[in-house]
């Protein structure tokens, strides 16, 4: 009976040892926001982004500001929001994760009144292991003429995580690769996005539809004659070690024309250990 309890003992245990060493699922976060889209459809705008907020949640309205403070302090607001999540990511042991896709706003009811645009939202697990909305932020454009392919892509199984044992240390080398970024960005925007954007980033800029790959997104920049200068405000990455994210203030000069946006960008861990721009959004900041 001994040897049967001390087999079924160690089958249990393995078995919680192979569970834990599964990686997350990236449809966790396509149905936190899709959740979090039917909320705002029965309780409203202000109500579902204080039900999703992690305590530590943050828009820009336009300076950066808690989720929870910012609604607390506004009034019912009008109209209807909803989104489609597209392109989205989750880290190997699921604490943090993101998502980002189109969205339409109606403030009102004649169809002209339609704002469109694309989101990006970053989720960060609670103590229960529930995703929360870490950061919210978004970009205005015309409607887009075809409709955006999905990429939810999975945690690759077949790589270990290298669980990060020291928080701090962790969150002070990716604040220091984005401030690298930023340094490079000083000397050549052309030269910085080669170096540090993902074969695979997207750009997300105010006024034109999110745009993907190096190429193109290299092309955007030398057509629209873009330099940047950014500073960092924060930032954070998963203990897992595969996903980050880090936000800050920008000061872009497009042609003649200088203007001052918030930026976020989420980083991912290539083969060689090297950071990558997964994503990178500028949010315009009001005068």
């Amino acid at each position: 009976m001994k040897k049967i309890a001390l087999a079924t003992l160690s089958l249990i245990c393995f078995a919680a040892t192979t569970y834990a060493q599964m990686p997350a699922k990236v449809n966790t976060v396509v149905e936190a926001e899709d959740n979090f889209n039917k909320l705002v459809a029965r309780k409203g705008i202000k109500n579902a982004f204080l039900a999703v907020a992690d305590v530590d949640g943050i828009v820009f309205k336009p300076k950066v500001v808690k989720i929870t403070d910012f609604y607390s302090s506004v009034e019912k607001q009008p109209g209807t929001l909803q989104w489609q999540p597209k392109f989205a990511r989750i880290s190997y042991n699921g604490d943090l994760a993101f998502s980002a896709g189109p969205y339409v706003y109606l403030n009102g009811k004649n169809e002209d009144d339609k704002v469109y645009g694309d989101y990006v939202s970053i989720w960060r697990a609670d103590p229960d292991g529930k995703l929360k909305l870490l950061i919210d932020l978004g970009i205005q454009h015309p409607e887009a003429e075809k409709e955006a392919p999905i990429d939810f892509k999975e945690p690759d199984a077949n790589k270990k995580p290298v669980i990060n044992k020291d928080p701090f240390n962790g969150k002070l080398v990716i604040l220091n690769t984005d401030k690298s970024f930023n340094q490079s960005l000083t000397l050549s925007s052309l030269g910085a996005y080669k170096e540090f954007l993902s074969p695979e980033g997207r750009y997300y800029f105010p006024g034109f539809e999110p745009i993907t790959g190096t190429d193109q997104v290299l092309k955007f920049l030398n057509n629209e004659a873009i330099t940047i200068s950014a500073e960092n405000i924060s930032g954070g990455r998963s203990t897992s070690n595969d996903l980050a994210y880090t936000y800050g203030r920008a000061r872009i000069k497009k042609g003649n024309v200088v203007s001052n946006y918030n930026y976020v960008r989420i980083w991912e861990l290539d083969a060689s250990h090297k950071w990558n721009i997964l994503l990178e959004v500028f949010s315009s900041i009001e005068n």
